[in-house]
This record gives C-alpha cells, sequence and structure tokens, in this order.
C-alpha cells in the first residue's frame, strides 16, 4: 500500500504545481493553444524518448492508441477550458467546482472497480467533498454580479468537470493494460497535433504578442505533468481508483495556496479551513 500512496501524494504535489501555472498562464494573458502546444509537445518528447530508451513494448496496438485517443481529446479539452476560465473566474472559484469531477469518478471506480474502502477511507473521501463545497461557498459572496464574461467562464468549467472526469477514467484502463510510457506518448502526441491546429483559432486581440512566455510556461507545465502524470500511473495500476483521485483531486489547493501567495487573491478563514480538512482527509485515506 505505501508505494501507491507515495506515489499518489508525489503526483499530488507536481500536478498541484503544473495547475498553478494554468493560472500564470491567465495572469500573462498567452495564448491557450500555443501554451497547450508546448506543455503536450513537452510531455509527448520526453516519454517517447524514454520509451525507446527502455525497450518497451505494446501488445495491443489498437487498444493503446484508442484509449490514448479518448485520453488526449478528453485531458486537452479539460486543459484548454480551465486556462480559459482562468481567464474570467479567480482561481479560488474555478478550481474547487472544476475538481467535483472526482465525486463522478469515485462513484464510477466503486461500481465498475469494485474497489473496496476502509471506514477511514470513506470518512476521507467525504470530507475530501466537503472541502470542494466550503470553498466553493467561500466564494459566494464575492461574486454576486453576474456578467456575459464570467458566465462564459462558469460553461467553460463544467466542460472541463466532464473532460476531466473522462479523462481519469481512460487513464485507469491505460495504467492496467497497456505501457504507461507508450500511453503518455501517443496519448501527448495527439494532444500536440490537436493544440497546434487550434492554436490560430484561439488568438485573439488581447493575447499577449509574446509568445516566450506561452513556450516557457507551456515547458515547465510539461515536465512538471510528466513527472506527475507518471507518478499518477503507477498508483493507479496497482491502488485503489476512488482514493488515489479523491487525493490527488485535491491538487488545487496547492494551486489556490500559491496563487493567494504569489497574485494576492483573498484568503478567507473558510478557505484556510479548507486547506486544513484537505490535510485531515489525505491522513485519513492513508489508513
Amino acid at each position: 500500500m505505501l508505494n501507491w500512496y507515495i506515489s499518489t501524494i508525489m503526483a499530488l504535489l507536481l500536478l498541484g504545481f503544473q495547475r498553478f501555472l494554468y493560472k500564470v498562464a491567465a495572469e500573462k494573458n498567452c495564448n491557450t493553444a500555443l501554451t497547450s502546444f508546448s506543455f503536450m509537445g513537452t510531455v509527448a518528447l520526453v516519454s517517447s524518448c524514454l520509451f525507446v530508451a527502455r525497450h518497451e513494448t505494446v501488445t495491443n496496438l489498437y487498444f493503446l492508441l484508442f484509449i490514448a485517443l479518448v485520453n488526449s481529446i478528453s485531458f486537452l479539452s479539460s486543459t484548454m477550458t480551465t486556462m480559459e476560465a482562468l481567464k474570467r473566474i479567480s482561481a479560488t472559484v474555478a478550481y474547487p467546482i472544476i475538481r467535483l469531477n472526482t465525486a463522478i469518478v469515485v462513484i464510477f471506480s466503486i461500481i465498475y472497480f469494485e474497489d473496496r474502502l476502509s471506514l477511514s477511507q470513506v470518512l476521507g473521501i467525504l470530507l475530501a467533498m466537503v472541502v470542494i463545497v466550503v470553498l466553493v461557498r467561500s466564494e459566494h459572496g464575492e461574486h454576486r454580479v453576474v456578467n456575459e464574461n464570467v458566465r462564459l467562464g462558469f460553461i467553460l468549467i463544467l466542460i472541463a468537470v466532464i473532460s476531466g472526469a473522462v479523462a481519469t477514467v481512460s487513464t485507469k484502463f491505460a495504467a492496467m493494460y497497456t505501457s504507461k510510457l507508450g500511453f503518455m506518448a501517443v496519448s501527448y502526441i495527439f494532444s500536440t497535433g490537436f493544440s497546434l491546429g487550434l492554436r490560430k483559432k484561439l488568438e485573439t486581440e488581447r493575447a499577449n504578442p509574446d509568445h516566450r512566455n506561452a513556450l516557457l510556461i507551456g515547458l515547465c507545465m510539461g515536465l512538471a505533468n510528466f513527472a506527475g502524470f507518471y507518478a499518477f500511473l503507477k498508483a493507479v495500476a496497482i491502488g485503489p481508483l476512488s482514493i488515489i483521485i479523491s487525493i490527488v483531486g485535491m491538487y488545487f489547493v496547492i494551486a489556490i495556496v500559491l496563487s493567494a501567495m504569489l497574485y494576492r487573491e483573498k484568503l478567507s478563514p473558510r478557505k484556510i479551513g479548507g486547506i486544513f480538512l484537505t490535510v485531515v482527509a489525505i491522513t485519513l485515506m492513508k489508513m
């Protein structure tokens, strides 16, 4: 058990930092597709090189291509809608709502994968859901006026919730039945091509004309994601998805704390309480 739990915590920290970089990209008004292209291309290159260097093989190429395509489309959709939403809504609002996809994944994994949980782990999962509700409610009073831009932001968040759940479930199947590095390489190669094709469509007058920021931030995203996603794959290959996704799904707390520190987004007592509950929930889910 210790192996999957350690991998899960590593994934939590690394993916939390990666999501904070979404906020950085939004603050610098980077072209979303170009940032995604740099991000996806970095992961595709690193995972492809390691796949070849380690002489890994794929037993079912058709399954790999199919599951990688599903993951690519859903993950890219989640990534791009999240970055676009963050241009309209604060990170302290967007991330907790997006993590509602954790509930979808937990229900699916308990029904389909028949995850068996201890009482403390069930309490930990429920507490993780409470954290999301607490942080969402903490923002209720700060956004009473809803304009078209904010409304579009919430529509984008809804898309991110659904697509994020699909991406997580497809990752579980890939971790169980095919090469981890092969899956990462093919999935991110697809995502790189898709994001490049969308670059012009997402170019706006407000976008930062200096593409160096987008490329550099995307590179950092890619390196953090490669390490974090590989740790996540290792965890879900041997551990219960319902627990792992509940822990990793709280990465938004890291993004919120970093956003508050660097961009002075308000940390109310309720948000501080939510962060404390996150620590408690993670501890319970280890037992």
